[in-house]
């Protein structure tokens, strides 16, 4: 990814920022429009923005060849829309999760003059997509399936994101609720469509495909979201805070998290019993029991052979494509993820 592009990709966000304020359908007054520009600020561009420039990435890779101003643009809007659907969901599931840091700032809700403000601004958020697909794809042939591509994806994320929480709700009754097939849904509906199927999608749309010859391509994203979910599990825990930008608490949260998942699946009945007592508790000696059974149970090596495998499949079912150009969108996705340290 090109500086670049990536600053052209930030150049459209400014646009798109000041259409959002002077929007016609409301009348803003100062305080409001204050209060939106600093909103967004906040919350849409602070991200590593991969799912967004994700698009604009794979829109070149379908087309092959150097993309007009025009085409740029668009590409770039359609990322935006992205990041503003992360936006949206983050704002809302910090609240729901209680966070308190976010991409190493103070989760919006936590900022003194917004509370629970958070919970409208997230729905602002949510609507500022369709307002950009109007306004820049209205007259496209594939705009209704642009529209629809994003409902779709919104139903499944937050579908996905009430398993995780009713998951949650349940496991800490009984921690073996949590399995590995229950993890790979939550993953595949929270994650996995709109951080992986999304931006190809929309590149794919862009570009003039019909969706429904793709299936099999949805399938290849869908399970490499799966296995990003799954380092994101491993990172929580054993990545270096420093690198990630935040301190893992999925043992404290009590997350069904592939590492407990895993070791439940390996433990004795004696591993067993610590996990039971200790997971889901706020107290840092109970956490370092947990670790201890991780460490114990090699879920280190129990990773990176999992990791090694699913590079394997995942590589085999894209050669399988029949189109170069659509190979060369999912691996290039593959290469950024595959041994990613944050």
């Amino acid at each position: 990814m090109t500086t670049d592009l990536k600053s052209k990709f930030l150049q459209v966000y400014a646009t798109l920022k000041s259409e959002l304020l002077n929007d016609p359908s409301f009348e803003f007054d100062n305080n409001s429009r204050q209060w939106i520009d600093q909103m967004l600020d906040y919350n849409v561009p602070g991200g590593k923005l991969n799912r967004g420039l994700s698009v604009v990435d794979s829109y070149q890779l379908l087309k092959g060849e150097e993309l007009t101003d025009d085409e740029v643009f668009l590409a770039s809007a359609l990322g935006w829309c992205i990041e503003w659907l992360q936006a949206y969901f983050l704002v809302l599931d910090d609240i729901m999760d209680a966070s308190h840091t976010r991409r190493g700032q103070p989760c919006w809700f936590r900022l003194p003059n917004v509370g629970m403000i958070a919970a409208n601004d997230g729905l602002l958020l949510r609507n500022h997509v369709p307002r950009i697909l109007k306004k820049h794809f209205r007259g496209k042939p594939y705009y209704v399936d642009l529209v629809d591509l994003f409902n779709e994806v919104e139903f499944q994320t937050a579908s996905g994101q009430m398993i995780d929480l009713i998951t949650t709700l349940v496991g800490e009754k009984d921690l073996s609720k949590y399995s590995l097939s229950i993890h790979r849904r939550i993953v595949q509906y929270k994650t996995a469509y709109y951080s992986f199927y999304l931006p190809v999608a929309c590149a794919l749309l862009m570009f003039g495909e019909d969706l429904e010859k793709h299936v099999e391509v949805k399938n290849v994203l869908v399970a490499m979201g799966t296995y990003f979910q799954v380092q994101d599990d491993y990172l929580d825990c054993f990545g270096a805070p420093e690198v990630i930008g935040k301190i893992g608490t999925d043992i404290e949260d009590f997350k069904c998290s592939w590492l407990v998942v895993k070791a439940l699946e390996l433990a004795n009945e004696e591993q067993k019993k610590v996990l039971h007592e200790n997971y889901g508790r706020k107290d840092p000696s109970s956490v370092a029991k947990v670790k201890e059974v991780y460490n114990t149970l090699n879920l280190q090596g129990v990773f990176e052979d999992y990791e090694n495998t699913s590079y394997k499949k995942l590589i085999t079912s894209i050669e399988g494509h029949p189109s170069k150009a659509v190979q060369a969108v999912l691996k290039s996705f593959l290469g950024k993820i595959y041994k990613r340290q944050k």
